[in-house]
């Protein structure tokens, strides 16, 4: 079994992509809304077209989707395109702050005093290239009633400064998912106590499981 003791207030959890990250955050919003945990937030998926991925979409736990990026041709470039790139992909940052800014200021500020959960799915290269999404970040971070349930890209290339940021903070438990999640796995358990969201364990299905490790 593995636990987040409560010196933990935030969980991320950190993976090469398609190990499942986003599979298991979505697993996790489904047993935090059964359990009757208030939550915001929201991850990222594949968008395609024709069998071919070309480009990723953000969804809030509310359902509304919008892009996060497109498949861009060089020829369009400009400034601010390139600028917006990564590798082959256009990064529409106003589609994105306004559907993911609305829900993280929402889940910091509202509330009073009643704690909520904050899912955010990714913090990577694309979603950075939003100031106002790094403050935002930040400020949840820090916010008394607010836990983020949140992703995290594996360290390769240039370091992200706020990714650097949350993995040396006191009050982040970072797990790395280190196989493949399938449909067959079960959810991470997840419950709520004293304020802080809490792995609780992970079951095998079927003979198999995931496996994650703490950092």
């Amino acid at each position: 079994m593995l636990t987040v003791y409560n010196m933990y207030k935030h969980v991320f959890l950190t993976g090469p992509p398609g190990v499942g990250k986003t599979t298991l955050i979505q697993k996790a919003i489904e047993t935090l809304k059964a359990s009757g945990i208030s939550a915001e937030g929201f991850y990222t998926e594949e968008f395609r077209q024709g069998g071919r991925r070309i480009g990723f979409d953000v969804v809030t736990l509310s359902g509304k989707q919008g892009p996060l990026s497109r498949v861009g041709s060089g020829t369009e470039a400009g400034a601010q395109r390139r600028e917006c790139r990564v590798g082959q992909y256009v990064v529409d940052v106003e589609s994105f702050e306004r559907l993911a800014l609305p829900v993280l200021k929402s889940a910091s500020s509202g509330g009073g005093t009643e704690k909520m959960v904050c899912v955010i799915d990714e913090i990577g290269k694309m979603e950075m290239f939003s100031q106002a999404f790094i403050r935002t970040v930040r400020q949840m971070l820090d916010a008394a009633c607010t836990t983020v349930l949140g992703t995290i890209p594996i360290p390769k290339g240039k370091p992200l400064g706020l990714v650097e940021e949350i993995r040396s903070r006191r009050d982040v438990k970072v797990f790395n998912t280190s196989t493949s999640v399938t449909k067959n796995h079960s959810p991470i358990g997840l419950h709520y106590c004293s304020g802080y969201l809490l792995a609780e364990s992970l079951k095998e299905q079927n003979l198999t499981s995931v496996f994650l490790t703490g950092e």
